[in-house]
């Protein structure tokens, strides 16, 4: 086969995958066409009256776990690999959180936390600790922690149950 042949070849086959990708985009826009930015729901104004203008974030259930052991298991299972425990350990991703229920939040020094979490007064109570374990960024809107949350409120319980222990 000469260099013409393959050239043919080459070709022919260029040309089909072309062809081929011009068909799928025109069968697309004709089979699919674009939805509008922003669909048309008509609302009444009896459910306009009624809806809720600005709507709290739902508060975290209470946390029903009382075993600092099973909490401690728990917070090695989900916030080690971010936070340390001991007294005068190092700070990671996450500051070291030895001591944390009712100090007072963002207190320690060197830590660089978000200027959310800095804006936030008081001390960490047991019911502060509920709501940000169980969504972090619900509790302090712009926070770093990148951490869905701990759904379930038992285990949510003993967490904050272990922490009430490191003192």
């Amino acid at each position: 086969m000469d260099s013409f042949e393959f050239n043919k070849i080459a070709g022919a086959v260029l040309g089909a995958c072309l062809g081929a990708m011009v068909i799928g985009k025109v069968s697309n826009a004709l089979v699919h066409p674009a939805m509008p930015e922003k669909p048309h729901i008509p609302v009444t104004e009896e459910a306009a009256a009624t809806a809720p203008t600005d709507a709290a974030p739902a508060k975290a259930p209470p946390a029903t776990g009382t075993d600092a052991e099973a909490g401690k298991a728990a917070f090695q299972k989900r916030c080690a690999t971010c936070h340390t425990f001991e007294q005068g350990g190092p700070n990671k991703v996450g500051p070291n959180l030895f001591g944390i229920v009712g100090n007072k939040k963002a207190h320690l020094e060197g830590f660089s936390y978000s200027s959310a979490m800095t804006k936030k007064e008081g001390q960490w109570t047991e019911e502060d600790l509920n709501e940000f374990l169980f969504k972090p960024a619900s509790f302090v809107k712009g926070t770093k922690m990148a951490f869905a949350g701990v759904p379930n409120d038992k285990e949510r319980g003993d967490i904050i149950a272990f922490l009430k222990t490191l003192k």
